[in-house]
């Protein structure tokens, strides 16, 4: 398979302790990887217009993507504030903080057009090397232009501010003009784990997942799940229907979703269904609609299991108290 641009001098970099050695680098966000927040893309390895792969062989990526986005929950998780870190120990090169948390829309298209970035800065490591922050929160950023930093040091906020349609961190690496994959920087993977990577401790690569689950009287809005409001933690005994949710990424076609409530009284409700597609992000929902007076009082579980190719990769539980 051919892949993105030949990075033999980078083989040889690594080989010759007469060059000074790439930086590693550590997260470049305060987060729990795979609990507060999670990797939705990596750098698309294909050249060729139309075709996408990560450096796994799978679709976590879009054409032409040149970083790694670690992602945030939902925007209410963005809101509280997540510390965007310096990766490694640099010298600020250049900042933006002036663009608005919107994302992309038709309606802020044109605005953010030359500005994808959206508001972030630029870490210069020496000998070529510069690693790149994006979409991070208005105002957040505290490092101005010329400012020696070190590795762990905040920078600012995750955003979503330029073209971004989720909160999250876009962090690129480049060794001159040419975009490096700090999980296969000698492109040398096949179709998994490189031998050789740029991180201090290399993340997992997460084929997929929950990043959410909740309950609902209704089925809700793809916006209230993606901004962190569609859960309700308690429910009337009268509510018309009691509806368990889960919000997913990078699902791929086949994939097996089971959604299970149960609750006092013996109350049961399983639903499955296979996923058709493959998605970036995704939802499902199911549930039962009141049929007698009112839903047995007391606390109900949820549970969600998504399975691949009969593997379980993701899953999660949680709670509902039925109010009188």
């Amino acid at each position: 398979m051919w892949r993105r641009g030949s990075l033999l001098g980078l083989a040889a970099l690594f080989a010759s302790p007469a060059v000074a050695q790439p930086p590693l680098f550590a997260l470049p966000l305060d987060c729990s990887l795979g609990e507060t927040c999670y990797i939705q893309n990596f750098v698309d390895t294909l050249p060729a217009e139309g075709r996408v792969s990560d450096f796994a062989c799978g679709p976590l990526s879009y054409d032409g993507h040149k970083g790694t986005d670690f992602a945030l929950l939902n925007r209410a998780q963005m809101a509280t504030g997540v510390t965007v870190t310096a990766a490694a120990d640099g010298v600020v090169r250049g900042t933006r903080d002036e663009m608005p948390d919107t994302g992309l829309s038709s309606a802020t298209e044109a605005m953010i057009a030359g500005r994808e970035c959206g508001n972030g800065l630029v870490i210069d490591h020496g000998d070529g090397w510069v690693s790149q922050y994006c979409h991070m929160k208005l105002g957040s950023i505290t490092v101005s232009k010329g400012q020696t930093v070190k590795v762990g040091d905040p920078l600012g906020q995750v955003g979503l501010s330029g073209r971004s349609e989720f909160p999250h961190l876009h962090f690129t690496v480049r060794q001159g003009e040419r975009v490096i994959d700090p999980f296969d920087p000698e492109d040398t993977a096949t179709c998994g784990a490189a031998d050789q990577t740029l991180w201090a401790e290399a993340p997992a690569y997460v084929a997929g997942g929950l990043i959410g689950l909740g309950f609902a009287n209704t089925v809700p809005e793809f916006d209230s799940i993606k901004a962190g409001t569609a859960h309700k933690a308690s429910l009337s005994h009268d509510a018309g229907a009691l509806v368990l949710w889960a919000y997913m990424f990078g699902t791929r076609s086949g994939d097996s979703l089971r959604l299970v409530i149960s609750g006092p009284e013996g109350f049961s409700f399983e639903h499955e269904t296979t996923l058709e597609k493959t998605q970036a992000l995704s939802f499902r929902a199911a549930g039962k609609r009141l049929r007698t007076e009112s839903w047995p009082i007391g606390a109900y579980q949820g549970l969600a299991t998504l399975t691949r190719k009969g593997k379980i990769i993701g899953t999660e539980a949680i709670s509902l108290q039925i109010a009188p």
